[in-house]
């Protein structure tokens, strides 16, 4: 819920309507903000409205490879946030086209109008010498970004977890019908789970000029856990008993090849190389100040989160009491 006090300062957030979106159009306006959440499809974005006061929060249409379309809804900005990103690439939708090109044209729009406080949220895992082209271009994104506005405030996000998320939701619902969880590299590849919600409130925080200047954050949940814990974590929370199966990367990409074929693949051989790398916060981060904690946020762990809506996949949904013989969380 907003404030009821609505500011001046404007703030425009490019993928206002997606997963991470939502709540950052939400973290914006409860602080007064007048917020501009530009989408490909701004008639599908209704349901931002009721998240301020009446008339704070207004839906525009934008297209990141259309330079015209984000001078409009770029101009009269106080602020830019973009989180535009895709995880697996369709038609025009490319890795080069959304997370390379597309940063660096709204930063250049936004340095040609005159706006210094700007917002990128990217990866960790962002590597130009990364074998990921997802990796590789989220990283030529945040260059083109700090070219254009050399005081941006850089995210780079572990795995994103909430209600709307792409993980506990896919291996959740994957578990209800598949009698085996597949262990990708054996399962041992270490994650740091943040969530959307502390993750939207870091970006808030960077919009009020409470974030270093042209630094890189790297944002991560309070706990470290392989993909095997996370796994076991998914099956104890929904009470469900699958075989973890171990496969081998060379085994998962020759599965990723066939999978990625289809309109929303399960996996795809990019992703298979991702996962050949950790993605927990650098110890360079840690050490020089970089964080979430550093921002001044207690991040939230998956049990005080995840359990509230991966119940749906539990076998009689929500009212379902787990097996006691299961795993606990």
């Amino acid at each position: 819920m907003a404030t009821g006090y609505v500011k001046s300062e404007l703030v425009t957030v490019f993928g206002g309507s997606g997963f991470v979106g939502r709540h950052v159009v939400r973290a914006l306006a409860r602080r007064g903000y007048r917020v501009r959440a530009a989408a490909r499809r701004p008639d599908l974005a209704g349901f931002l409205q009721p998240l301020g006061a009446v008339g704070q929060i207004h839906a525009v249409q934008a297209n990141i490879r259309n330079r015209e379309s984000v001078d409009r809804a770029v101009a009269g900005s106080d602020a830019v946030v973009n989180l535009v990103g895709v995880l697996y690439e369709t038609g025009r939708q490319s890795f080069d086209a959304v997370q390379a090109f597309g940063p660096g044209a709204i930063a250049a729009s936004a340095a040609a109008a005159g706006i210094t406080r700007f917002v990128q949220v990217s990866a960790i895992g962002a590597d130009p010498d990364s074998d990921s082209k997802y990796a590789t271009t989220k990283a030529a994104g945040e260059k083109a970004v700090l070219k254009a506005c050399p005081g941006a405030v850089i995210y780079r996000p572990s795995i994103i977890f909430g209600p709307e998320d792409d993980f506990f939701n896919r291996f959740g619902s994957m578990a209800r019908f598949s009698p085996v969880l597949p262990l990708i590299g054996g399962g041992e590849t270490r994650f740091q789970p943040v969530f959307v919600g502390d993750v939207a409130e870091a970006i808030a925080l960077a919009v009020d000029g409470k974030a270093r200047p042209g630094t890189i954050y790297e944002l991560g949940g309070p706990e470290v856990r392989t993909f095997r814990q996370l796994m076991e974590y998914i099956l104890a929370v929904t009470g469900r008993k699958r075989l973890l199966v171990p496969i081998s990367f060379g085994m998962a990409r020759l599965k990723a090849q066939v999978l990625q074929l289809a309109p929303k693949p399960l996996l795809t051989v990019d992703q298979v190389r991702q996962l050949g790398r950790d993605n927990v916060v650098s110890e360079e981060a840690v050490r020089d100040h970089r964080t979430i904690e550093d921002l001044g946020i207690d991040p939230r762990a998956i049990e005080s989160i995840v359990p509230t809506y991966i119940d749906r996949y539990r076998k009689a949904g929500q009212f379902t009491t787990p097996d006691p013989t299961a795993p606990r969380p």
